[in-house]
């Protein structure tokens, strides 16, 4: 398995010393995979270009692990930085051109770290970059016949140039109006995508989010849920749109606007919209809901050794069709187990149907136990303990269960206890799978039950 490019792991930084020390990143660890871009949001003051400049070998690693392209980066000596760096291709908000150079000139002197090239395939190189920004025609400009957009997009072509395996850019359209920002985050976009570039861009702009493959966020220095981030941030709009409703001033406070205010309370709004809509798309995203699955049936086969119970099974309630079915079933054998089991008959349809977990020391003692499944799997149950899990409106939507605790005791009230705080757990996760897959699983036709 290929090594990810970029790995941070567990990364503290600081500034100052002495009394005036603080710490700026907080155990930050992340993969940054070949080919992907990913997006670092978060507010000013976060550690958002410390980490950039961390990662693009520009500061020294004080804590922890930083490694581009397996190379440690902490405690590296000189000749190692050189290496990486020269795999490394760096956009900042200011341009950084010289402006007595023109702009095949400012892209020819990036490759000029690369010793191996001629003069002349120097100058072919930055020309090929700068036709692929759309610049050809302006190769022979100084920066200040340029517009804001075109010096960035010689900033790009520079960073490109080289052929590095790892852009970094920090804040690339804070000086850019919302065209101009568009057109030079797609392009990078492009470009990286066609080489096979990993990409990290740094952005307060909400407006360029959809470029990305994935977004992480540092707040205060720490890493946090970017989902946690959106809900938070549109929260904080809601709210305040809720109180200028609650004191009946939206629309007068919407009316007072200046034209330019209003445009930029719109825009903010729509951000933030736009954030919560990503997050939203990115739930029914296949590869999502195939993690989810993946998180669903290792956390539950671990809870069910952890437990010390020989099986464990999970099973959902399908309303429409009065049933429970069977989404975990561990057994012997290759063929999954497609378990069916009509709503309040047996052990789990007793559970799911009085929201009661039942704990059986002897299942064959049990009235309740429905033998079928023994009979049709050709497995003896002797002990079970079954929960009830709950979704957000309190609804019981799945019962997780256990059997056979290995040395034949039954199982006890701690580990009832244990359950059903795992079980509760689980369930988020099990909620938001069940949020994706199931209108496609209860329109399915029904199999046959095991």
């Amino acid at each position: 398995m290929q090594t990810a490019p970029i790995i941070i792991d567990r990364v503290n930084h600081y500034f100052g010393e002495g009394a005036l020390k603080k710490q700026i990143l907080f155990d930050v660890s992340a993969e940054i995979r070949a080919g992907e871009i990913v997006i670092v949001t978060g507010p000013s003051g976060s550690g958002k270009t410390t980490l950039l400049t961390l990662i693009g070998a520009l500061r020294h690693v004080q804590q922890g692990s930083v490694q581009l392209f397996g190379e440690e980066l902490n405690g590296a000596p000189a000749r190692v930085v050189g290496r990486v760096r020269k795999n490394i291709g760096y956009v900042f908000q200011a341009h950084n051109l010289l402006s007595a150079l023109t702009a095949a000139q400012n892209v020819q002197m990036a490759l000029y770290l690369h010793a191996d090239l001629s003069r002349t395939e120097v100058r072919r190189r930055a020309a090929e970059m700068l036709d692929a920004v759309g610049l050809g025609e302006r190769a022979h400009h100084f920066p200040a016949q340029l517009s804001g957009g075109q010096k960035q997009r010689v900033a790009i072509a520079r960073a490109l140039a080289g052929r590095p395996r790892i852009i970094l850019a920090d804040e690339p359209t804070a000086s850019l109006d919302k065209q101009s920002g568009r057109d030079v985050v797609t392009l990078m976009h492009d470009l990286a995508k066609r080489q096979g570039v990993s990409v990290l861009l740094v952005t307060h702009d909400n407006r360029i989010l959809d470029v990305a493959d994935r977004i992480i966020h540092l707040e205060d220095g720490r890493l946090s849920s970017f989902t946690a981030a959106v809900t938070a941030n549109t929260q904080h709009m809601m709210d305040m749109l809720a109180q200028h409703q609650r004191k009946g001033e939206l629309a007068h406070h919407v009316q007072g606007l200046t034209v330019d205010d209003f445009a930029h309370l719109l825009e903010d709004a729509t951000a933030e919209c736009k954030q919560f809509l990503r997050v939203v798309e990115m739930s029914h995203n296949e590869a999502f809901e195939s993690m989810l699955e993946q998180v669903l049936e290792s956390f539950t086969l671990k809870i069910g050794e952890i437990l010390d119970a020989d099986r464990v099974s999970l099973f959902l309630v399908d309303e429409a069709r009065g049933e429970l079915f069977s989404k975990i079933a561990q057994h012997e054998g290759e063929r999954p187990l497609d378990i069916r089991i009509p709503l309040g008959a047996g052990i789990a349809g007793h559970v799911a149907a009085t929201g009661r977990p039942m704990n059986i020391a002897d299942a064959y003692a049990e009235p309740l136990f429905n033998r079928a499944v023994d009979h049709q799997t050709g497995y003896r149950t002797q002990t079970i303990l079954c929960v009830p899990i709950v979704d957000r409106r309190g609804r019981v939507f799945a019962v997780a269960q256990v059997l056979n605790k290995r040395g034949g005791t039954a199982f006890g009230a701690a580990e009832e206890q244990r359950f059903a705080e795992f079980a509760a757990s689980l369930g988020i996760v099990l909620e938001s799978w069940w949020e994706m897959a199931g209108a496609r699983l209860t329109t399915a036709p029904p199999a046959d039950a095991a």
